[in-house]
């Protein structure tokens, strides 16, 4: 199974990007995290992109508050999909949103919500479970169980 890389721009990050961390995990989704930034380290930013495939990689995860350039700055130096996790940490993290969002035609960065880590894994998951049938049915059961979950919560209610 290809590995899920997923980048910081700053330490700070590290309490949201971590539940990206977690997702991946629990569905035997091989990752690892680094803090890059696309300002202070843009060396080692870029050449962990460029390298990122040769080293097994199928998905880099980006996270990055108020400039976040972080994520476009990746995907500038890779084929491989980046998706972007706008920080909030000025603005309500609208500033994080937009920097992430608006990228130039050719490199693209998908884009989750502010703060949205779990699904920025999620994406990463269903990306590379469109050549792993094995993954693909770990994502189905999760969704079953959320569904059941809610329907059992709902009967309760409505007792």
């Amino acid at each position: 199974m290809k590995k899920v890389g997923i980048v910081m721009g700053s330490a700070s990050d590290l309490p949201v990007v971590k539940k990206a961390q977690e997702v991946l995990t629990s569905l035997g989704i091989p990752n690892e995290m680094h803090i890059y930034s696309a300002h202070r380290t843009p060396v080692e930013a870029r050449d962990f992109a460029e390298t990122a495939r040769d080293k097994g990689f199928g998905v880099l995860i980006a996270a990055a508050g108020m400039a976040a350039h972080l994520a476009g700055a990746i995907a500038a130096g890779t084929t491989l999909p980046v998706i972007g996790i706008p920080i909030n940490s000025s603005l309500n993290g609208l500033d994080a949103l937009l920097a992430t969002v608006q990228m130039p035609s050719g490199i693209p960065v998908a884009t989750v919500a502010v703060d949205g880590a779990k699904n920025a894994a999620w994406l990463a998951a269903e990306i590379l479970a469109v050549t792993d049938a094995d993954l693909a049915q770990k994502i189905a059961d999760s969704r079953a169980k959320n569904a059941a979950d809610i329907l059992a919560k709902d009967k309760e209610l409505n007792k």
